[in-house]
């Protein structure tokens, strides 16, 4: 397996994300930064092949959009269609199964072995790893995992996540069963 490398610089994602900054507003910061870490743990898995770089990178920006542009707790679909619609809009050409793909897959809890296994996979593995603040680290030593997360400091996110389960769901029960039922795959 490779080292992990973390980039601090990502001209593509710092492109897509310009995009959506308004409509993330004020969680920017942290949803900014969880897309640095999944990425840098996504390509860790995929031995930094740099020809994946790109579908890796686009699907991560775009995993979790669908919570602030159609404001859903069941944003996966949403995500996967924003994502779809600008590949084709700008011309992309990423391949739409494997990006859909990574998207709606991501928080399958069972190892993923469909088309393209080995990019969702990989994502699903580093979702994981950085939804849980690396409590499921998939191989990933602590060390590794702190380093991530010292480069892209959480600046909370996952505070974020708890506040709109709440504001989307009515509570945070209501909306941590609502974005379960929503999201969680098998």
């Amino acid at each position: 397996m490779a080292e992990i490398v973390i980039k601090q610089e990502r001209p593509l994602v710092e492109e897509l994300l310009a995009r959506y900054k308004d409509v993330i507003g004020k969680d920017f910061p942290g949803y900014r930064n969880h897309v640095y870490r999944t990425i840098t743990y996504a390509m860790y898995f995929l031995d930094n092949d740099a020809a994946v770089e790109k579908l890796v990178e686009t699907a991560f920006v775009y995993h979790d959009i669908g919570l602030w542009t159609d404001h859903e707790l069941a944003y996966l679909e949403p995500s996967e269609a924003i994502a779809l619609a600008d590949n084709e809009k700008y011309g992309w050409g990423l391949d739409p199964d494997a990006l859909r793909g990574a998207i709606h897959w991501h928080h399958k809890i069972t190892p993923y072995t469909g088309p393209h296994a080995r990019i969702i996979e990989a994502c699903r593995k580093a979702d994981w790893i950085d939804a849980s603040m690396g409590t499921v680290h998939k191989g990933l030593s602590k060390a590794t995992i702190r380093e991530v997360e010292a480069a892209f400091p959480n600046l909370g996110f996952h505070k974020t996540l708890l506040r709109l389960a709440k504001d989307y769901g009515g509570s945070t029960l209501v909306g941590g069963i609502k974005v379960t039922r929503g999201i969680v795959k098998w």
